[in-house]
């Protein structure tokens, strides 16, 4: 019985021990950094549902994450809404535009798909460059909202509930999300979505005329990694407390979203987790110690070397050893 459900135990020992950090005191750059590294393990799992799975290369993740980071903003500006219920509406709207987006993409295959998708996040930074709303291109400070949360937590003098300060709660926060999204792309990989998009992915005209769905199935796949980047994005505003359009739509979100399923592995759920924390852990680690100038150096390096000795990543080459 304990076999059947390892994973659901895993998930849960995994939050209990990021709550127990929270509760120790530590320096705050050790949850600065934690939550840096779920949130691209976040990103690349998102990415994966439709890239790896799907076999679709998608080159708008910043887009996603902008809308998801902007929403917040906005909802902040509007009625000074708190962190939860901003998170839900930024997946909501990013999921809508995955939705809309994949409607009139996902008819194109290849690089012309990867072009309309890095399209769309230039075209929506361009729109954010210009709404004075949200700070338009000069950007926007965030402080903490000190209404209660969703979750029944109170900010009071600096704390949050039983968390010591903001980022702990951040933290804390992040790493359920991180959590959900592991959970929703192993179950998309183990029914019936995973085959049918694995089935697109081998041969699309074939899986086609065998009767699968293939446009919905790709619609629901970009829908629900637009929700997921979405939600992403949608607590990147407090965790970093400025933001501007150039950070939000950042287009090396792109390039580390496709970076780290490949180097982990894009056919199975863990794949996207272990090039996550492999890249995010090298990237924070390079920030303290040489440079954070250097980051997409060392991503290259790093892509050099999984291509050449684990085209597969990190899951394929344990494989193929045992």
């Amino acid at each position: 019985m304990i076999m059947r459900y390892k994973f659901e135990i895993g998930c849960v020992a995994f939050l209990v021990l990021a709550f127990i950090l929270t509760q120790l005191g530590l320096n705050r750059f050790f949850f600065f950094a934690g939550f840096a590294v779920l949130q691209f393990i976040m990103i690349a799992t998102a990415w994966n549902i439709l890239g790896g799975y799907g076999g679709y290369i998608n080159f708008g993740t910043a887009g996603f994450l902008g809308v998801g980071s902007y929403t917040s903003i906005a909802l902040i500006q509007w009625s000074n809404v708190s962190i939860v219920p901003q998170i839900i509406a930024a997946a909501a709207l990013a999921g809508l535009l995955g939705l809309a987006i994949g409607y009139f993409t996902l008819r194109l295959k290849g690089v012309y798909f990867a072009i309309a998708t890095l399209a769309l996040a230039i075209v929506l930074e361009t729109v954010v460059n210009n709404w004075d709303f949200v700070g338009g291109a000069a950007g926007i400070s965030i402080l903490p909202t000190r209404k209660p949360e969703l979750l029944g937590a109170v900010i009071v003098d600096r704390k949050i509930g039983v968390f010591g300060n903001y980022k702990e709660f951040l933290f804390f926060l992040i790493a359920g999300m991180t959590i959900f999204s592991v959970w929703v792309a192993r179950t998309i990989e183990k029914g019936k979505l995973g085959r049918g998009l694995n089935a697109i992915k081998d041969n699309e005209e074939a899986a086609e005329s065998m009767g699968v769905p293939t446009l919905r199935l790709k619609l629901i796949a970009t829908t629900i990694s637009g929700a997921l980047m979405g939600a992403a994005g949608g607590i990147f505003p407090s965790y970093l407390t400025f933001i501007d359009p150039l950070t939000a739509f950042n287009l090396e979100f792109a390039v580390y979203s496709l970076a780290m399923p490949m180097i982990g592995g894009t056919f199975t759920w863990i794949g996207p987790v272990l090039g996550g924390l492999l890249l995010g852990t090298v990237q924070q680690v390079a920030i303290v110690t040489i440079s954070s100038e250097l980051n997409l150096l060392i991503l290259g390096v790093v892509l050099v070397v999984f291509v050449t000795f684990a085209p597969h990543g990190l899951v394929g080459w344990f494989m193929k050893k045992n």
